[in-house]
């Protein structure tokens, strides 16, 4: 019998990670919390958790990049990637290298013995062996599906943020935002920080802070924001922050999301005390890709990572608040279980030009379903300001922008929307050959 040849290579790693196991999802903790114990990991610097249907990563950003400005050696786990893996672990604001991942890999296939792990877990694990040995003064970690049982939910964490909820993941999640507001309270601790950055938090979640004893901080109750058109404040418990820059990331909910970010700041501000410059520095120069990124040039390309109705209503308001476009074109690819009926129908009006596109995941909606969609939702008749709109197939994101480019004007916008593999495929078509 031959020996099994070991991954030599970050990307020969991936490709084996991603056809081991049964299933691509396989929610629960029990062999996840196995192998963390063989790893040893343990975290000797504040943690903070973050969790929610959309801001993630725009929260986590905003952490990280205030936390740098203010000295700090941060390690930051965020996900998925876009081009390249490396992307989703950061020490101290740079992505780290392909040999200290392979170590990592190395070291969680060294103990797992015959625990099988799905290639989240596998990665997450890794990444935060990596992020535990780095000597960090904090770490933040963004949450992947739900809370409760997502694999970064076997770590304790000192904060623990949820941003938003909404409707997303029915199929394990919940389908109702009492029943997802419950699974994401899981990364709650008793007796340490909660933070709910929804203005109207579900029931269950603020059922179950109090049932554990979390120390549970709401928006507008224990927390909040108020600004004008050129500066904004924040207010806490017991600390104030005003003449704040907006964050430049994009968007109109990117003030709820600052605002639960200073909130854990807040909360951790006897071990990680932050000046006010620090935190305007660090909002002004916040930078993360995909998060209604508007990238030079003419026509305007728009990159927005909007994969639910929640997402997509936001990425609505933001268009509207661009000013005149003559003609908006879409290149929108989606995953199959998404709600691409709710998706379509918080963008009616807003768009031209539909170019649909395939995207390579098994799970992902080809062009004609995403075209069977939007004419059954009655897109055709409804288009923005163009009686003649038109829907467009293609295979790919890629093939989906050099159509929608080679139409329209140079007063036009092209907004890529849909899934991260969407932006991810437009992305990797822009790079410079």
């Amino acid at each position: 019998m031959q020996a099994q040849v070991s991954p030599v290579t970050l990307a020969d790693w991936l490709a084996l990670l991603e056809t081991r196991h049964v299933k691509a999802i396989d929610m629960g903790l029990e062999r996840v919390g196995k192998v963390k114990e063989r790893l040893g990991i343990r975290f000797d610097c504040p943690l903070i958790t973050v969790a929610g249907t959309n801001g993630k990563g725009s929260t986590c950003a905003m952490l990280e990049s205030i936390l740098i400005r203010a000295g700090y050696r941060v390690g930051l786990y965020i996900k998925p990637h876009f081009l390249y893996f490396n992307e989703r672990a950061r020490v101290a604001g740079t992505p780290v290298s392909d040999a200290a991942l392979i170590a990592v890999f190395e070291a969680v296939e060294a103990v797992r013995g015959d625990i099988s792990l799905t290639y989240f877990e596998f990665t997450t694990l890794a990444i935060m062996k990596l992020l535990a040995d780095a000597r960090l003064d904090v770490v933040i970690l963004e949450v992947g599906l739900g809370g409760r049982l997502d694999a970064v939910n076997v770590i304790d964490a000192d904060v623990g943020i949820i941003t938003s909820i909404d409707i997303d993941h029915t199929g394990y999640l919940g389908s109702t935002r009492e029943e997802i507001g419950l699974e994401k309270a899981g990364i709650y601790r008793a007796g340490k920080t909660a933070i709910c950055g929804d203005p109207m938090p579900p029931k269950s979640l603020v059922r179950y802070a109090e049932a554990i004893g979390a120390d549970l901080w709401l928006m507008g109750r224990d927390f909040n924001y108020m600004g004008d058109r050129l500066q904004w404040a924040y207010g806490g418990r017991a600390q104030r922050r005003n003449s704040l820059a907006y964050p430049s990331l994009r968007g109109a909910n990117q003030l709820l999301n600052a605002t639960a970010a200073l909130a854990a700041l807040e909360a951790l501000r006897d071990r990680l005390p932050v000046g006010a410059q620090e935190v305007r520095a660090g909002l002004a120069t916040v930078a993360l890709p995909g998060r209604f990124q508007v990238l030079p040039g003419q026509p305007l390309v728009i990159l927005d990572v909007a994969h639910n109705p929640h997402a997509a209503a936001t990425l609505a308001q933001n268009l509207d608040n661009m000013g005149f476009h003559p003609y908006t074109y879409a290149v929108f690819g989606c995953m199959l279980d998404k709600d691409i009926k709710g998706i379509i129908g918080q963008l009616e009006g807003k768009i031209d030009h539909w170019c649909v596109t395939g995207l390579p995941l098994p799970r992902a909606a080809t062009a004609q379903q995403l075209k069977d969609k939007l004419l059954e939702a009655g897109i055709v008749p409804e288009c923005g300001s163009n009686a003649a709109c038109t829907i467009t197939s293609f295979d790919t994101p890629a093939a989906a922008l050099a159509n929608a480019q080679s139409r329209a004007g140079e007063n036009d916008r092209i907004v890529v929307f849909g899934s991260f593999l969407t932006v991810a495929g437009v992305m990797e078509a822009r790079k410079p050959k």
